[in-house]
């Protein structure tokens, strides 16, 4: 079955960094599109940032020249480098996949941006 496990959330002042990890399973991880989301309370999940099985790479506005998402086919692991962190940031990080016709999600990873 497929699984998807992030890890790297944590507690961050204004201004510094995280890196986030989603280890992938139960797919082919190199010919798949990989996304992060995020839900902060109260707010619906949103599209962070996305990958395609080729490398190329979507932002969500509020998070362009701050965030960097990248892959590791070989460990079939995605990344999310989040710079420049901002307590609007504070949300629920969750690893997406989409395996048609059905749409997976990780357990989510609780980042929080202290001011």
């Amino acid at each position: 079955q497929v699984q998807l496990a992030e890890s790297g959330g944590g507690l961050v002042q204004a201004g510094g960094s995280l890196r986030l990890s989603c280890a992938a399973s139960g797919i082919v991880f190199r010919f798949s599109t990989m996304g992060w989301y995020r839900q902060a309370p109260g707010k619906q999940r949103e599209l962070v940032a996305s990958i395609t099985s080729v490398g190329s790479t979507n932002y969500a506005d509020s998070v362009k020249g701050r965030f960097a998402i990248s892959r590791d086919n070989a460990k079939n692991t995605v990344y999310l480098q989040m710079d420049s962190l901002e307590p609007e940031d504070t949300a629920v990080y969750y690893c997406n996949v989409v395996r048609a016709p059905q749409a997976y999600w990780g357990q989510g990873t609780q980042v929080t941006v202290s001011s």
